[in-house]
């Protein structure tokens, strides 16, 4: 198998947005692509960059760390002119960093 190139996996992304239109959302994880690229990919359909993780040790085995904190992933999101939101599992819109407003939904404050 060769290995996938950004191109290539912004091409999968494209066309997944295209053909699973019964899919809500599609997560393009900084955490495995990069966030450089995860960044570009939510032009290309994806809607969702991920979240800082508490406890993620497969890729931190690998030695690989970029330093991701809420505030970088605020800034990567606001410099693509989308609104960084935080959410639940569910989708449910938690809180919106551009107006800084809270919504309670599903019983999360």
């Amino acid at each position: 198998m060769l290995a996938q190139t950004g191109v290539e996996y912004l091409r999968i992304l494209a066309v997944s947005r295209l053909v699973l239109d019964n899919i809500d959302h599609i997560q393009a994880g900084w955490v495995t692509e990069g966030p450089d690229m995860v960044q570009l990919a939510l032009s290309f359909g994806a809607d969702d960059f991920g979240g800082v993780l508490m406890e993620e040790s497969v890729v931190k085995a690998t030695g690989i760390d970029f330093g991701m904190t809420v505030e970088r992933i605020i800034s990567l999101i606001s410099e693509t002119g989308l609104t960084p939101a935080q959410r639940n599992t569910e989708y449910t819109i938690v809180k919106d960093f551009n107006s800084q407003e809270h919504s309670i939904q599903s019983g999360l404050a």
